[in-house]
């Protein structure tokens, strides 16, 4: 028999493959692609929650407190520990004799120890011991000098001789919260012995306690020197150079303070009557109305100062306002003349002196060389605008 071969079996025909077709892009995922991702905004600028303001503005009063604290406490310590070395300093030359130059050795050998540390030259080391000798009770350091900063206690000592008037400025200082130069400005013009001394009706025409706060906010005389007037300029001359120095002549008037308007107009029946200068007392709750009068005070003058008062009583001041108050500004006056005149008046007012830059006296007027002098000695090169820009501050 014959062996059947096997027929090879036919290889099956791949299978074409089916082309898909492509895909149309969703609309969504075309958008998401074509967008930048999500921005991420500051801390600053993103939204606050309920409360948060009120939070934070809470936390920030806090720290400020805190950091007030911190600093009137380490000027304390500072301020002990000097009064202590001046202490030592004046029992050590009482007790065992020592000269001044034994100071010049321990401010040598202090630098030495505390090479980072200020303060201990032989000038403040001597005024340790000039401020031990003038504040000889501790607790009078601790509540009150203590208080203020090194700087104010040395304006205090070399300005001032008497305790009772240092004791007063540097209480003042520490109530207003006095710099160190307004200080020195306040104790060079004698404020606190000018405050309160004006002539004035405010106990007959105030109640307790605004009649105190308002004699107390009144000086006399006042220092318009500032103003750079002679003592012959006019109602008006000073009026201008008020304004112009306003900023000064509020800081002579004093705490409270506020300027509202010059030349201010008041129509009455039909009349147009205006106002030197118009005030507002921040503390007296109320206006205070200022006329100024170029020579000696006349008791008609309050009559004018009444009927202003009286007008700003009707048409400017609110209903929560007190009383208001006038201030009569003269070149000189009789204070019992003046005291008398105001006895019987109504009206809450005050008067007081102004005091402007003294003149040069005669014998140097005439002493002095002219513009025109010192133009012919140079030759016409120097002008009066040139002459004036020298002696203007830097």
């Amino acid at each position: 028999m014959s062996k059947l071969k096997a027929q090879p079996q036919p290889k099956p025909k791949p299978k074409p493959k089916l082309l898909s077709k492509p895909s149309k892009p969703s609309p969504h995922a075309a958008a998401s692609s074509s967008l930048s991702p999500p921005t991420v905004l500051p801390p600053g600028l993103s939204a606050q929650p309920e409360g948060y303001a009120d939070w934070l503005a809470d936390l920030k009063a806090r720290i400020q407190t805190a950091q007030q604290r911190a600093t009137l406490a380490v000027n304390r310590e500072l301020l002990g520990l000097y009064w202590q070395i001046g202490c030592d300093i004046l029992t050590r030359q009482k007790a065992q004799g020592w000269g001044a130059k034994v100071i010049e050795r321990l401010a040598h050998d202090l630098r030495t120890a505390f090479p980072d540390m200020k303060g201990f030259s032989r000038a403040n080391l001597m005024y340790m011991r000039a401020f031990a000798e003038a504040w000889p009770n501790e607790p009078i350091v601790q509540q009150l000098v203590g208080r203020l900063p090194w700087g104010h206690n040395l304006v205090l000592l070399t300005r001032l001789k008497d305790s009772t008037q240092r004791m007063a400025y540097a209480s003042a200082a520490i109530d207003h919260g006095w710099s160190r130069n307004v200080l020195n400005i306040h104790i060079e013009s004698r404020l606190l012995e000018r405050t309160g001394q004006a002539a004035s009706n405010f106990e007959l025409t105030l109640p307790k306690p605004q009649s105190d706060l308002a004699q107390e906010s009144l000086k006399d005389p006042y220092r318009l020197d500032f103003l750079g007037l002679g003592r012959e300029a006019g109602e008006r001359a000073i009026e201008h150079a008020l304004i112009k120095h306003v900023t000064e002549f509020l800081l002579e008037l004093g705490a409270g303070f506020a300027f509202v308007g010059r030349q201010v107009l008041l129509s009455v029946g039909g009349d147009d009557f205006f106002i030197d200068l118009l005030f507002y007392h921040l503390k007296l709750r109320c206006y205070v109305v200022i006329e100024l009068k170029g020579g000696r005070f006349k008791p008609e003058h309050l009559g004018q100062l009444s009927f202003y008062l009286s007008a700003v009583d009707a048409q400017v001041k609110h209903a929560l306002d007190g009383p208001t108050i006038g201030l009569l500004l003269c070149k000189n006056k009789n204070k019992v003349v003046a005291e008398y005149a105001l006895r019987n008046n109504t009206q809450p007012i005050g008067v007081a002196e102004y005091q402007l830059m003294e003149s040069l006296p005669p014998e140097l007027q005439t002493s002095l060389p002219s513009i025109e002098q010192i133009q012919r000695e140079l030759g016409g090169t120097v002008g009066a605008d040139d002459l004036a820009a020298e002696n203007e501050e830097p």
